[in-house]
């Protein structure tokens, strides 16, 4: 039986994974590997591969990288490859309807979330940041919208309270994979077909930026716990130390737990000694365990403490 061609289209760390699950299987071929221009980075601002892109050299795969997915020139080039299949994961646009015709089995997307929920750029995060127990990974069959192709199968994880966007990034990438080449197989067989989507319980995560890491000292100290949870480590939460007579400091904030009682207003030191800097929230108080200042590198609160003056009454925000 002669093997599947593949191409993969992805970009992110995240779609690593599926990559080499999908190399792995013998009657798997990867023809070709898309992923978006390689872009500036670092201080000479030299240009880099995408993640996808250099694990595809290292493979020995050729690697196409078109600007826009949709133009003309690369969908013809996509058509003459000849695939069976097309594999997206978290490649970051789009793809419009006459790429999604090509292939004679359709394009199959790889989604870290249970579909409805969190469509989108960000579903880790925001699956985080709204205080979820669990989400999954989600094999749907691609149509032109926004992650709304239908559902071929889904696989569940809970959201551990140790767990940040990385812990819960590298764990959904590696089931993703598994799920991907399991689901395959039985796809092409015609054993399973894809359902529509739920109407109700649709949702969507919308990129992340910069700004979203700042915390909010009114808000609840569990909401802030979150935050810090799902933007570890990018964008990073953080906040600014206030001191008389200095310029105000940007603090990044790496892990913390919520303690609970505070009458305090928000954002005020409480205490900072072995145990951790307490912060007054809108509720409750969040407890820093690990953090950083602005040029600084990353401490536990009681390395930060020994070295850096943070008296109770201090006054943490924007």
């Amino acid at each position: 039986m002669p093997s599947l061609r593949i191409i993969f289209m992805g970009t992110a760390e995240l779609a690593c994974a599926s990559l080499d699950a999908l190399c792995r299987e013998p009657a798997l071929e990867v023809i070709a590997v898309v992923s978006q221009p390689d872009k500036p980075k670092g201080r000479d601002l030299k240009l880099q591969p995408t993640p996808v892109k250099a694990a595809a050299l290292a493979a020995g795969l050729p690697v196409l990288q078109p600007a826009r997915a949709r133009d003309p020139l690369f969908i013809e080039h996509v058509r003459q490859l000849q695939p069976d299949l097309i594999v997206v994961a978290a490649y970051g646009q789009i793809l419009p309807q006459a790429l999604l015709d090509v292939p004679r089995f359709g394009c199959l997307n790889v989604h870290t979330s249970l579909l409805p929920k969190y469509r989108g750029a960000a579903p880790i995060q925001w699956a985080i940041l709204e205080g979820e127990t669990e989400t999954g990974v989600t094999l749907m069959k691609m149509d032109a919208g926004l992650d709304t192709g239908g559902i071929l199968t889904q696989v569940a994880t809970p959201i551990a309270p140790e767990d940040s966007a990385q812990t819960l990034h590298d764990r959904l990438a590696r089931l993703g994979g598994e799920l991907l080449v399991k689901a395959i197989p039985d796809y092409i067989a015609g054993q399973i077909a894809p359902r529509p989507q739920p109407q109700e319980g649709v949702s969507y995560a919308r990129k992340i930026t910069r700004e979203d890491g700042q915390l909010d000292w009114t808000q609840p100290a569990r909401a802030l716990w979150n935050r810090v949870r799902a933007f570890t480590p990018w964008p990073g939460a953080f906040t600014f130390q206030h001191t008389e007579g200095k310029p105000r400091l940007l603090l990044k904030i790496w892990s913390a737990k919520v303690e609970e009682g505070s009458s305090a207003r928000p954002g005020e030191v409480l205490r900072a000694d072995k145990n951790g800097i307490v912060v007054a929230c809108g509720s409750d108080a969040l407890r820093i365990m690990e953090l950083q200042r602005e040029g600084g590198r990353r401490l536990n609160a009681v390395e930060f403490v020994a070295g850096h003056a943070l008296p109770a009454g201090t006054l943490l925000g924007g």
